[in-house]
Protein backbone atom coordinates (compact mmCIF):
# COMPACT_ATOMS: atom_id res chain seq x y z
CA UNK A 1 0.00 0.00 0.00
CA UNK A 2 1.18 3.68 -1.17
CA UNK A 3 0.62 6.09 1.64
CA UNK A 4 1.23 9.51 0.93
CA UNK A 5 1.32 11.83 4.65
CA UNK A 6 -2.10 10.69 5.68
CA UNK A 7 -3.28 9.36 2.70
CA UNK A 8 -3.58 5.94 1.55
CA UNK A 9 -4.13 3.96 -2.09
CA UNK A 10 -3.74 0.57 -3.58
CA UNK A 11 -2.61 1.55 -6.90
CA UNK A 12 1.30 2.79 -7.60
CA UNK A 13 0.24 3.99 -10.61
CA UNK A 14 0.11 8.00 -10.62
CA UNK A 15 -1.62 9.47 -14.08
CA UNK A 16 -1.16 12.73 -15.80
CA UNK A 17 -4.49 13.96 -17.62
CA UNK A 18 -2.87 15.62 -20.46
CA UNK A 19 -2.21 15.54 -23.79
CA UNK A 20 -4.68 12.82 -24.59
CA UNK A 21 -6.03 12.96 -28.23
CA UNK A 22 -9.67 13.15 -26.61
CA UNK A 23 -11.72 13.19 -23.55
CA UNK A 24 -12.70 9.42 -24.34
CA UNK A 25 -9.24 7.73 -25.03
CA UNK A 26 -8.36 9.36 -21.59
CA UNK A 27 -11.07 8.45 -19.58
CA UNK A 28 -10.30 4.32 -20.63
CA UNK A 29 -7.22 4.59 -20.23
CA UNK A 30 -7.43 6.09 -16.61
CA UNK A 31 -10.35 3.52 -16.08
CA UNK A 32 -7.88 0.93 -17.16
CA UNK A 33 -4.89 2.34 -14.86
CA UNK A 34 -6.84 1.57 -12.23
CA UNK A 35 -4.87 4.74 -10.75
CA UNK A 36 -5.85 6.56 -7.91
CA UNK A 37 -4.26 9.66 -8.07
CA UNK A 38 -4.81 11.90 -11.19
CA UNK A 39 -2.21 15.00 -11.24
CA UNK A 40 -2.69 18.13 -13.70
CA UNK A 41 -1.11 21.24 -14.62
CA UNK A 42 -3.40 24.08 -13.14
CA UNK A 43 -2.30 26.38 -14.91
CA UNK A 44 -3.68 24.80 -17.94
CA UNK A 45 -6.61 24.56 -16.26
CA UNK A 46 -9.87 26.74 -16.95
CA UNK A 47 -11.25 27.05 -13.30
CA UNK A 48 -14.15 29.06 -14.25
CA UNK A 49 -15.52 26.68 -16.91
CA UNK A 50 -17.70 24.28 -15.98
CA UNK A 51 -17.40 22.09 -19.20
CA UNK A 52 -13.61 21.72 -18.50
CA UNK A 53 -13.25 18.12 -19.55
CA UNK A 54 -10.86 17.50 -16.17
CA UNK A 55 -13.21 19.42 -13.74
CA UNK A 56 -16.64 17.12 -15.55
CA UNK A 57 -15.16 13.96 -16.19
CA UNK A 58 -12.68 13.23 -13.44
CA UNK A 59 -14.56 14.17 -10.21
CA UNK A 60 -12.15 14.38 -7.24
CA UNK A 61 -14.56 12.25 -5.25
CA UNK A 62 -13.85 9.17 -7.61
CA UNK A 63 -9.90 10.06 -7.70
CA UNK A 64 -7.59 11.83 -5.42
CA UNK A 65 -6.67 14.80 -7.27
CA UNK A 66 -2.77 15.91 -7.63
CA UNK A 67 -2.33 19.40 -8.77
CA UNK A 68 1.04 20.29 -9.90
CA UNK A 69 2.88 23.79 -10.52
CA UNK A 70 4.16 23.30 -13.93
CA UNK A 71 4.19 26.50 -15.48
CA UNK A 72 6.44 27.97 -12.61
CA UNK A 73 9.91 29.05 -12.65
CA UNK A 74 10.31 30.65 -9.00
CA UNK A 75 9.26 29.20 -5.70
CA UNK A 76 7.02 32.26 -5.12
CA UNK A 77 4.67 31.70 -8.33
CA UNK A 78 5.00 27.96 -7.93
CA UNK A 79 3.13 28.78 -4.14
CA UNK A 80 0.77 30.66 -6.08
CA UNK A 81 -0.50 27.84 -8.50
CA UNK A 82 -0.97 25.75 -5.22
CA UNK A 83 -2.95 28.01 -3.66
CA UNK A 84 -4.99 28.73 -6.32
CA UNK A 85 -5.42 25.07 -6.55
CA UNK A 86 -6.40 24.58 -3.12
CA UNK A 87 -9.00 27.61 -2.85
CA UNK A 88 -10.63 26.21 -5.81
CA UNK A 89 -11.04 23.15 -3.97
CA UNK A 90 -9.30 20.70 -5.87
CA UNK A 91 -6.59 19.76 -3.40
CA UNK A 92 -4.27 20.40 -0.55
CA UNK A 93 -1.48 17.48 -1.89
CA UNK A 94 0.82 19.69 -4.36
CA UNK A 95 3.15 18.51 -6.87
CA UNK A 96 6.30 20.95 -6.19
CA UNK A 97 7.25 21.26 -9.77
CA UNK A 98 9.47 24.48 -10.67
CA UNK A 99 11.58 24.17 -14.14
CA UNK A 100 15.09 25.87 -14.21
CA UNK A 101 15.93 25.47 -17.43
CA UNK A 102 12.97 25.97 -20.78
CA UNK A 103 15.13 23.37 -23.01
CA UNK A 104 15.93 20.55 -20.51
CA UNK A 105 13.06 21.10 -18.63
CA UNK A 106 15.00 20.07 -15.41
CA UNK A 107 13.78 21.27 -12.14
CA UNK A 108 15.54 24.05 -10.45
CA UNK A 109 16.68 22.40 -7.01
CA UNK A 110 17.05 25.75 -5.13
CA UNK A 111 13.66 27.08 -6.26
CA UNK A 112 12.35 23.75 -5.51
CA UNK A 113 13.42 23.95 -1.92
CA UNK A 114 12.24 27.01 -0.99
CA UNK A 115 8.77 26.34 -2.63
CA UNK A 116 8.45 23.34 -0.74
CA UNK A 117 9.61 25.21 2.80
CA UNK A 118 6.73 27.33 2.26
CA UNK A 119 4.15 25.25 1.22
CA UNK A 120 4.32 23.15 4.03
CA UNK A 121 4.39 26.00 6.36
CA UNK A 122 1.34 26.64 4.58
CA UNK A 123 -0.15 22.78 5.55
CA UNK A 124 0.24 21.49 2.05
CA UNK A 125 1.08 17.96 1.39
CA UNK A 126 4.22 18.39 -0.70
CA UNK A 127 6.05 15.88 -3.48
CA UNK A 128 8.89 17.56 -5.07
CA UNK A 129 9.43 16.96 -8.08
CA UNK A 130 13.50 16.81 -8.59
CA UNK A 131 16.37 15.77 -10.26
CA UNK A 132 18.19 12.26 -9.96
CA UNK A 133 20.11 14.17 -6.80
CA UNK A 134 20.38 11.93 -3.57
CA UNK A 135 21.51 14.81 -1.41
CA UNK A 136 18.61 17.40 -2.25
CA UNK A 137 15.85 14.25 -1.56
CA UNK A 138 17.65 14.24 1.83
CA UNK A 139 17.10 17.59 2.17
CA UNK A 140 13.92 17.84 1.19
CA UNK A 141 12.37 14.50 3.57
CA UNK A 142 14.79 16.33 6.05
CA UNK A 143 12.50 19.58 5.74
CA UNK A 144 9.41 17.77 6.21
CA UNK A 145 8.65 17.20 2.01
CA UNK A 146 5.67 14.01 2.15
CA UNK A 147 7.39 12.20 -0.98
CA UNK A 148 10.05 12.64 -3.12
CA UNK A 149 9.83 12.68 -7.24
CA UNK A 150 12.93 11.71 -8.78
CA UNK A 151 12.95 11.89 -12.47
CA UNK A 152 14.37 9.33 -14.72
CA UNK A 153 15.41 11.56 -17.70
CA UNK A 154 13.91 14.67 -18.35
CA UNK A 155 10.64 15.25 -19.03
CA UNK A 156 8.72 13.72 -22.35
CA UNK A 157 11.87 12.10 -23.40
CA UNK A 158 11.35 8.29 -22.97
CA UNK A 159 14.50 7.36 -22.50
CA UNK A 160 13.94 5.71 -19.50
CA UNK A 161 16.43 5.66 -16.36
CA UNK A 162 19.54 7.49 -16.95
CA UNK A 163 21.30 7.17 -13.72
CA UNK A 164 19.82 4.04 -11.88
CA UNK A 165 23.32 4.28 -9.34
CA UNK A 166 21.89 7.67 -8.28
CA UNK A 167 18.44 6.42 -8.04
CA UNK A 168 19.18 3.72 -5.81
CA UNK A 169 20.97 6.13 -3.29
CA UNK A 170 17.84 8.50 -3.01
CA UNK A 171 15.36 4.58 -2.82
CA UNK A 172 18.12 3.70 -0.33
CA UNK A 173 17.69 6.42 1.93
CA UNK A 174 14.25 7.68 1.87
CA UNK A 175 11.66 7.12 4.24
CA UNK A 176 9.09 8.79 2.85
CA UNK A 177 7.98 7.36 -0.71
CA UNK A 178 9.90 7.61 -3.90
CA UNK A 179 7.90 8.02 -6.81
CA UNK A 180 9.58 8.13 -9.88
CA UNK A 181 8.38 10.65 -12.47
CA UNK A 182 9.35 12.16 -15.72
CA UNK A 183 11.22 10.04 -18.57
CA UNK A 184 9.42 7.10 -18.91
CA UNK A 185 8.72 5.66 -22.14
CA UNK A 186 7.96 1.88 -22.04
CA UNK A 187 6.84 -0.60 -19.14
CA UNK A 188 10.21 -2.19 -19.31
CA UNK A 189 11.16 1.26 -17.62
CA UNK A 190 8.56 1.59 -14.95
CA UNK A 191 8.64 -2.34 -13.91
CA UNK A 192 12.99 -1.53 -13.27
CA UNK A 193 12.07 1.61 -10.70
CA UNK A 194 9.62 -0.85 -8.85
CA UNK A 195 11.97 -3.61 -8.87
CA UNK A 196 14.81 -0.94 -7.51
CA UNK A 197 12.32 -0.04 -4.71
CA UNK A 198 10.68 2.67 -5.63
CA UNK A 199 7.49 3.34 -4.44
CA UNK A 200 5.30 4.44 -7.14
CA UNK A 201 5.85 5.67 -10.75
CA UNK A 202 3.90 8.58 -12.44
CA UNK A 203 3.24 8.78 -15.97
CA UNK A 204 1.29 11.19 -18.86
CA UNK A 205 3.24 11.08 -22.28
CA UNK A 206 4.15 7.31 -21.81
CA UNK A 207 0.48 6.24 -22.18
CA UNK A 208 -1.22 9.46 -23.36
CA UNK A 209 1.43 9.66 -26.60
CA UNK A 210 1.29 5.60 -27.20
CA UNK A 211 -0.35 4.13 -30.37
CA UNK A 212 -2.94 2.73 -28.17
CA UNK A 213 -3.56 5.01 -25.05
CA UNK A 214 -5.47 2.22 -23.71
CA UNK A 215 -3.69 -0.78 -24.05
CA UNK A 216 -0.50 1.23 -22.76
CA UNK A 217 -2.51 2.09 -19.43
CA UNK A 218 -2.62 -1.64 -18.98
CA UNK A 219 0.84 -2.58 -19.83
CA UNK A 220 2.37 0.42 -17.35
CA UNK A 221 -0.32 -0.97 -14.90
CA UNK A 222 0.63 -4.71 -14.88
CA UNK A 223 4.46 -4.02 -15.30
CA UNK A 224 4.53 -1.72 -12.20
CA UNK A 225 2.91 -4.40 -10.47
CA UNK A 226 5.24 -6.90 -11.53
CA UNK A 227 8.14 -4.79 -10.60
CA UNK A 228 6.87 -4.17 -7.17
CA UNK A 229 6.13 -8.17 -6.57
CA UNK A 230 9.72 -8.63 -7.88
CA UNK A 231 11.19 -6.15 -5.95
CA UNK A 232 8.88 -7.91 -2.56
CA UNK A 233 9.77 -11.50 -3.41
CA UNK A 234 13.98 -10.40 -3.78
CA UNK A 235 15.55 -11.60 -7.00
CA UNK A 236 18.80 -13.93 -6.89
CA UNK A 237 22.13 -12.69 -6.59
CA UNK A 238 24.45 -11.38 -9.81
CA UNK A 239 26.99 -14.36 -9.64
CA UNK A 240 30.47 -14.18 -11.61
CA UNK A 241 30.30 -18.15 -12.59
CA UNK A 242 27.78 -20.23 -13.98
CA UNK A 243 25.78 -22.41 -11.44
CA UNK A 244 23.36 -25.15 -12.74
CA UNK A 245 20.41 -25.83 -12.06
CA UNK A 246 20.60 -29.18 -11.45
CA UNK A 247 21.89 -31.39 -8.93
CA UNK A 248 25.57 -32.40 -9.93
CA UNK A 249 25.84 -35.02 -7.75
CA UNK A 250 24.33 -38.95 -7.37
CA UNK A 251 23.69 -38.96 -10.89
Amino acid sequence: MLKIGDRTFQSRLLLGTGTFSDVEVQRKAVETSETEILTFAVAKMDMDDSDDDLVTDLQPDTFSMLPNTAGANTAEEAVRIAKLARTSGLSDMVKVEVIGDDQTLLPDAVETYRATEMLLKEGFTTLPYIADDPVLARKLEELGAHAVMPGAAPIGTGRGILNPLHLSYIIEQANVPVIVDAGIGAPSHASLAMEMGADAVLLNRAVSQADDPVKMAEAMKLAIQAGRLSYEAGRIPVKRFAKASSPQEGV
